[in-house]
């Protein structure tokens, strides 16, 4: 009699805890639980290359639920197991091939993947190069240039940038395919935060420009020559501010404020060379400005006129 519980027991572990498909089960579970030294360890060997194991972290695994075992079909010993889940609210499905790998204690038999379940994600990171997935912050190699990570399979990841001056909307990557490359790209923008300050920076430097008592300020985008000789000193102020907008530039952490219109007013007497007779010159003069900003390291901003 215990001879034969113990077979029994034997045979239904096998054919469930030991089983390829328990196997893969377990893999599973691991990811679910955030587990990713549990899911490692079942996983096998990492591939090799050039690819990033960055995201092979508990910290950047996504939600991963209502696992279910759809079918275990055999073929040359190999076993195709393929369960479905849901992830990120989307039910889904994934296929593993699965070998036998020997024996534990000679009775219980072991697996092993026959094709790796990991994925490959080709992310780029556009405008700036930081980047968090899952909530797991990272920093991409090759900003503007898709740089490749090994993730887990399947999962969900959701891709984010909120920083001081930057946002990007949330964008979601579903990896379901086992030894797929998946391409993932991220399109980090100015926020509203960041045109505000520049806005505030760009009218303090105009300011500044119309507090020099010159009909050339120096350093400025706006002036004036006047033929005749001046006889009072020059009174700058500004009617109109130009817009602010910001575009990327093809460097990281480099943005610009494109070209925009504004007005300047200037007040001076004038004195005719011809006929010696004085009047004033009170008039708007339009000008013209763009900015070359920098974020540095401490998230300041480097604001930089570009003037002809």
């Amino acid at each position: 009699m215990i001879v034969l519980g113990f077979l029994a027991t034997v045979l239904i572990l096998n054919a469930t805890l030991y089983s390829p498909a328990g196997f893969v089960r377990g893999y599973l579970d691991a990811l679910s639980r955030h587990d990713a030294d549990g899911a490692l360890e079942l996983a096998g060997p990492v591939p090799g290359g050039t690819a990033s194991r960055e995201l092979l972290t508990s910290s950047s695994l996504g939600d991963l639920a209502d696992l279910a075992l759809v079918s275990d079909a055999v073929d040359g010993g190999v076993h195709r197991i393929r369960y479905s889940f849901v992830s990120r609210g989307t039910p889904g499905t994934a296929d593993f091939t699965v070998a036998r790998a020997g024996a534990f204690l000679g009775v219980f038999d072991r697996w092993r993947f026959d094709s790796s379940p990991f994925a490959t994600m080709e992310l780029a990171v556009l405008n700036d190069e930081r980047v968090s997935v899952n909530g797991h912050a990272i920093v991409s190699p090759s900003p503007n240039s898709p740089a490749p990570y090994l993730v887990f399979a399947p999962n969900g990841y959701v891709l984010t940038h909120d920083t001081t001056w930057l946002h990007a909307d949330a964008t979601t990557i579903k990896v379901t395919t086992p030894g797929a490359t998946v391409p993932a790209r991220l399109d980090v923008v100015a926020n509203a935060a960041f045109g505000k300050e520049v806005q505030r920076q760009l009218n303090a430097y105009l300011d500044s420009c119309a507090r020099q008592r010159v009909l050339l300020p120096s350093g400025c985008p706006f002036g004036q020559t006047i033929g005749n000789r001046i006889v009072s000193t020059p009174a700058w102020s500004i009617v109109s501010y130009p817009a602010v907008s910001i575009a990327p530039t093809a460097k990281s952490r480099e943005w610009l404020m494109p070209s925009s219109t504004g007005t300047a007013h200037l007040l001076v007497s004038v004195r005719s060379l011809f006929d010696g007779s004085v009047s004033a010159f009170d008039e708007n003069v339009s000008f013209t400005v763009s900015v070359r900003l920098s974020l540095l390291p401490d998230d300041s901003i480097q604001f930089a006129p570009l003037v002809d």
